[in-house]
């Protein structure tokens, strides 16, 4: 699905097509969490608890930095 970045304001912003808010089940004033892999960006529902997971695995990857480099050598 080809998405066209947009002006809004003085910032740039994209409109969902009817079909995919659907798929998403999602309606304006929702909020969306992006997922950065390594292919691209995974556009899914914000997900309170996973948004919390997702801290808390940011704060321990920041940490741990040093020993997960060592872990993904082997």
């Amino acid at each position: 699905m080809k998405i066209k970045i947009t002006t809004v304001g003085n910032s740039a912003g994209v409109i969902l097509p009817k079909e995919l808010l659907a798929r998403l089940r999602l309606a304006k004033g929702d909020t969306l969490y992006a997922t950065e892999l390594p292919d691209g960006v995974k556009l899914s529902p914000f997900d309170p608890k996973l948004a919390k997971q997702m801290e808390v695995a940011e704060k321990v990857m920041r940490k741990r930095r040093t020993l997960l480099r060592k872990l993904a050598g082997s």
